[in-house]
């Protein structure tokens, strides 16, 4: 047995945390499959040697598709391959787990539809499983996106919308499917791990910004010009609530440079976290008096382990997410004022221990643990 663990990278510590999700529940449930992850800029050789990965040979460049050549190829050539030098084709995969988190709808390009319906087809004809974890998806209206979509989609072996709008993105091409189900991120079943630096978390409000928000995907104009300024209005308010304001970079080179932006305007002195350990990472949140936050899993790290948590938004994805926890309240808009942002504050903090919150993070829990007998049982 041999799974790819596809859509994962490790710059992005939700895509990370995804990763250690996956595989902790891979060794649970099959000790002996082997993994595969392909190469992209963000999943360096080796960190994916780290984990005991398999690199994928895709032979694929923009609109051109070749993986189909990868049956073809003789099988004591492909053991060559794998035992020599740790590359496998897509013809020795048998199962794709597809944990891309929101990477296809309109906000994405269409030649990535396009080469995962041909996966999806191909993996089809040749007995191989495709399995959607939960993960954003939509909204599609291109004509050519759906009719990609259409052929390939039903033959998938189970996809797993993250949410209601996701889930009615995906209905709207295969209609009432078996193979379609709605279950929440599931990151939440992961624990973290709090490292030894990070000290005094009770007092400490974490700013977590994301370069989509100020970025071409994100159709709300209005933050373009109001996120920079409403980020430094959360770090005056934290220090008048008499707490320590510290920002953490949770992806790579365009957060880190919001980071340095907002600490450079608020006197140069925050406290900067960079931490590379995804695990690490929800232990910090975790720990921390509360957090505001722009990263889809630092608001899911946040709210599944009760952390009061601001959050904003770029995609549907974040409003179904505060919906599903029953804290529409803490998801603030460009329009908001220093006194609005501290009466939000002050709400989160009451929401984040509500009975019916604490109920909606344990309900969510389970379903993650639904999701999995539901996986391992269409695999």
């Amino acid at each position: 047995m041999m799974i790819e663990i596809k859509g994962s990278q490790f710059v992005n510590k939700g895509a990370e945390l995804m990763v250690h999700a996956v595989i902790e529940q891979i060794k649970a449930n099959w000790p002996d499959a082997e993994l595969v992850m392909a190469t992209n800029p963000n999943s360096p050789y080796v960190e994916r040697a780290k984990l005991g990965a398999y690199q994928k040979l895709s032979i694929r460049k923009n609109i051109i598709d070749l993986n189909f050549i990868s049956y073809k190829l003789p099988v004591k050539f492909r053991t060559w391959l794998k035992h020599k030098w740790g590359i496998v084709t897509e013809a020795d995969i048998t199962h794709v787990f597809d944990a891309s988190g929101f990477a296809y709808g309109d906000q994405w390009g269409s030649l990535t539809i396009k080469a995962l319906a041909g996966e999806i087809i191909r993996s089809k004809a040749h007995g191989q499983k495709y399995l959607f974890l939960p993960q954003a998806l939509g909204p599609f209206t291109r004509s050519k996106d759906l009719s990609y979509l259409k052929k390939a989609l039903p033959q998938a072996d189970l996809i797993c919308a993250r949410e209601e709008t996701s889930y009615q993105h995906v209905k709207g091409i295969v209609g009432e499917n078996s193979n379609l189900h709605q279950f929440p991120d599931f990151t939440n079943l992961v624990t973290g791990v709090l490292p030894d630096y990070f000290v005094n978390g009770d007092q400490k409000v974490l700013i977590i910004p994301n370069s989509n928000m100020v970025g071409s995907r994100n159709n709300q104009s209005a933050w373009k010009s109001n996120y920079l300024r409403v980020l430094q209005d959360a770090v005056a308010m934290i220090r008048e609530l008499g707490l320590q304001p510290v920002l953490l970079n949770h992806e790579g080179a365009g957060d880190g440079a919001i980071c340095e932006q907002v600490n450079q305007a608020c006197g140069g002195d925050l406290e900067l976290i960079h931490e590379t350990d995804p695990l690490k990472v929800k232990g910090i949140i975790g720990a921390s008096h509360g957090v505001i936050c722009s990263r889809f899993h630092g608001c899911v790290s946040a709210l599944s382990q009760g952390v009061p948590c601001l959050g904003t938004s770029w995609s549907h994805k974040y409003e179904r997410l505060y919906e599903e926890y029953l804290q529409s309240e803490c998801l603030i808009t460009p329009e908001i004022t220093a006194e609005q942002l501290r009466e939000a504050f002050s709400t989160a903090k009451q929401l984040a221990c509500g009975e019916k919150q604490v109920k909606a993070r344990d309900h969510f829990k389970q379903q993650s643990k639904d999701m999995w007998k539901t996986v391992f049982q269409r695999a």
